[in-house]
């Protein structure tokens, strides 16, 4: 099988591994640099070049289409789609990912456990959103934020007042969602691959930080998650129509709370935390259902 490999760095981990994993076993991958592809959009021969060379014959790309690159790495995917190459996460379901708003509206739609969300642009009424979510404390997030960036926790009324003002006069669009203060600072994230959850972690962030991302300092450790956890990743993949996610969860009163689901999650965490070969399943997935034109959207939407 000959596999494109879609990422702006090949050095990474995540990366070596499926490079490593998928050469192994005999296959072809090649890395590329998604933002040094061009296109040739036509009618009946769609057709992608790079550093000279036509890009054909792939079986299956594996799009790691970094946050900052997502508009111009999911047109690219989409040409692949468009060409019959079957992608591992299909490029209409990385861009709902990536809009947390949309997201977070898909997984409502779905009956998904979610922490109460208000969503406003530069909005006057702040007390009214505030109430909205329960009051403070509340989490407050720039909608174009990623990796714990653009996230602030806000303990008071008039904290959390003054930060949704300041975003309104940088005409910011935000989401203010009730704080789970029984999650301990905690939060879980599963791996899932087709309809199975791989591998799960706890991770926790450092101390005096809410955020658990593991760059920023947190730690993992393995964790056995319950029946309704696993059910809530893989509803909340299927909801976004990703064959591999990430999904961030909290434990609340109430159940599981997805935070996030990530379509390019990173494997050195959650391989180190629990033994588990993820990029092996990954390139297992690929194998069984790797086949030309087997795209749902063909490219569109």
């Amino acid at each position: 099988m000959k596999i494109a490999l879609l990422t702006r760095n090949p050095n990474l981990y995540s990366h070596q591994r499926l490079m490593e994993v998928a050469r192994a076993r005999g296959h072809v991958i090649d890395p590329i640099d998604t933002l040094k592809v061009y296109i040739n959009i036509a009618s009946h021969r769609p057709e992608m070049r790079y550093k000279g060379e036509v890009l054909e014959g792939y079986d299956a790309v594996i799009p790691r289409i970094g946050a900052s690159v997502t508009f111009f790495g999911t047109a690219v995917l989409r040409q692949f789609e468009m060409m019959g190459v079957y992608p591992l996460n299909e490029s209409v379901a990385i861009s709902r990912s990536r809009d947390k708003l949309r997201s977070f509206q898909l997984l409502s739609r779905k009956g998904v456990g979610l922490p109460v969300t208000a969503f406003s642009h530069g909005t006057s009424e702040a007390d009214d959103l505030l109430d909205m979510v329960g009051g403070p404390p509340v989490i407050i997030k720039l909608l174009e934020g990623t990796q714990g960036v653009g996230v602030v926790l806000a303990d008071t009324r008039d904290a959390a007042r003054s930060m949704i003002q300041a975003f309104g006069k940088l005409k910011a669009n935000v989401l203010v969602q009730e704080f789970i203060k029984e999650a301990g600072g905690k939060d879980i994230r599963c791996l899932v691959v087709g309809d199975k959850v791989v591998a799960s972690m706890m991770r926790k962030g450092a101390d005096g930080d809410f955020r658990s991302n593991l760059h920023r300092g947190g730690t993992a450790r393995q964790i056995k998650i319950t029946p309704e956890e696993r059910s809530t990743a893989v509803r909340a993949a299927r909801a976004m129509g990703l064959n591999v996610a990430g999904v961030d969860m909290l434990r609340s009163n109430h159940g599981p709370v997805v935070m996030e689901v990530n379509s390019s999650p990173g494997l050195e965490g959650v391989e180190k935390a629990t033994g588990i070969d993820v990029a092996g399943k990954i390139i297992d997935f690929i194998e069984k259902n790797a086949r030309h034109g087997r795209t749902k959207t063909k490219g569109r939407g």
